[in-house]
């Protein structure tokens, strides 16, 4: 079955740095475009960036292009995200997605404050 575990989150100041991991099984994940998601408390899940299959296409959202890079290492089946500058408006919990598929893992909380 499929499976989609996220880590790598925690508490960090502003303006520091963490790298999420996505750790994906029960599906070929090399020939799946992943995406990487965020919701804060009361709001909606919003998109934060996704990768092509090939990991030669990403796209982000507005609110972090330039601060986060998502990548992907198909030899591990895991899809990752480098937040760097982080924000107190970036705390939310961070779940990724396998790309046209609802299933969400549990997420993983990223919380920034000083």
């Amino acid at each position: 079955q499929v499976q989609l575990v996220e880590s790598g989150g925690g508490l960090v100041q502003p303006g520091g740095s963490l790298r999420l991991s996505c750790a994906a099984s029960g599906f070929t994940f090399r020939i799946y475009g992943m995406g990487w998601y965020r919701q804060a408390p009361g709001k909606e899940r919003e998109f934060v960036a996704s990768i092509n299959s090939d990991g030669d296409t990403t796209n982000y959202a507005d609110f972090v292009k330039g601060r986060f890079t998502i990548s992907r290492d198909n030899t591990k089946n895991t899809v990752y995200l480098q937040m760097n500058s982080l924000k107190p408006e970036d705390t939310a919990v961070y779940y990724c997605k396998r790309l046209g598929y609802s299933y969400w893992g549990q997420g993983t909380q990223v919380t920034v404050s000083s």
